[in-house]
């Protein structure tokens, strides 16, 4: 081959080195790939190639039991960039893949659930009732009953059955008291109770006073405590709109005992009645009875004669010896509607 004359000629080959394969033009910028019809040029740095021994084994590495190598953790993100002098660097900003960590809230515990011990105060309440559930029903609390408001005009005749009234019904045992207590209870056009003087008396069980056996300390303070109950659910009754009829065997020489406790512990608006039967009746009805509501015809003969001195009391009496229960039920309402255009003074 031939070379014009001045032109350089190219080095001669040497053992061990590659073949010369051309320089890249000074036109071809530096990092751009070479024209068309041009080798590539051989990387400055080739990659050193693994030195392995004779039998193609991988030496072992140093220090490490068994010949393993450690695995390599994977590259972290580098540091920021030193920031020009005179600015303080910007803060580091989270990666935009992790989320923010909020601190887990306490869950409050469900409706009606204890409270955890320990627990500060305030940090669980209670989730409120739902709507359509029980206790959203305010009942005002019981107090002393009023007297009952006469008609608007003295022609009116008032009418007991549609009032709320707080009724007592005084007699002597077998009187018939709780019969027509009940039954005077059951027809009313308005919401009515009936609480038995004997009834609450007879909710001790073991220890209970019976009265035949003689009155003592002890049989006069349960009888104290059964009728302060009495009171207690009266009141509460009539401060709600529901009318109350209670009934005892009151004696008229025991006013203290008697007749003022039971204004004292419902109110002054007590209505009391007295249901007075000739004798001969009462120890009649009270040979019916039996367990503790039964007495000897001595006691009953004895409590008559005593209920006899609330004649000339002031006090409405009702002679319900020919009378049956409606009978006198209808007689105590027309007593109910004086009473209330004129109560009486007791």
């Amino acid at each position: 081959m031939q070379h014009a004359v001045g032109s350089p000629l190219p080095p001669p080959h040497q053992p061990g080195h590659r073949p010369h394969t051309g320089w890249p033009s000074a036109a071809q910028p530096p990092g751009e790939p070479p024209a068309q019809g041009s080798a590539a040029p051989p990387p400055a740095f080739p990659p050193p190639s693994p030195q392995v021994p004779p039998g193609g084994q991988q030496p072992p590495s140093r220090g490490i039991p068994g010949g393993h190598r450690p695995p390599q953790a994977p590259p972290g993100p580098l540091p920021p960039a030193p920031a020009p002098s005179g600015q303080p660097h910007p803060p580091a900003q989270p990666p935009a893949s992790t989320p923010p960590v909020t601190p887990a809230q306490p869950r409050p515990p469900a409706p009606g659930s204890p409270v955890p011990p320990g627990a500060p105060a305030g940090q669980y309440r209670a989730a409120p009732p739902p709507p359509d559930g029980t206790g959203h029903v305010h009942l005002p609390p019981g107090a002393p009953f009023g007297v009952p408001t006469p008609a608007p005009t003295a022609t009116a005749v008032p009418d007991p059955t549609t009032t709320t009234l707080a009724v007592l019904l005084i007699g002597p045992a077998g009187a018939g008291k709780t019969s027509v207590a009940k039954y005077w209870a059951d027809h009313r056009r308005v919401p009515t109770a009936h609480i038995s003087l004997d009834d609450v008396r007879e909710w001790v069980r073991s220890g209970f006073a019976d009265p035949q056996s003689g009155w003592n300390d002890h049989s006069e303070a349960q009888y104290r405590l059964a009728r302060r109950t009495c009171g207690f659910a009266a009141r509460n009754f009539l401060a709600n709109g529901i009318s109350c009829i209670l009934d005892d065997a009151v004696f008229p020489d025991r006013p203290v005992v008697g007749l003022g406790g039971w204004k004292r512990h419902v109110g002054p608006g007590l209505l009391p009645v007295v249901l007075l039967p000739g004798l001969d009746i009462v120890l009649e009805r009270n040979a019916e009875r039996s367990g503790n509501r039964r007495l000897t015809d001595e006691e009953v003969a004895r409590i008559h004669g005593r209920m006899a001195g609330w004649y000339g009391s002031g006090l409405p009496i009702i002679d319900n010896s020919q009378l049956d229960v409606p009978g006198t039920a209808r007689v105590l309402d027309e007593v109910l509607a004086r009473a209330i255009a004129s109560p009486p003074n007791w």
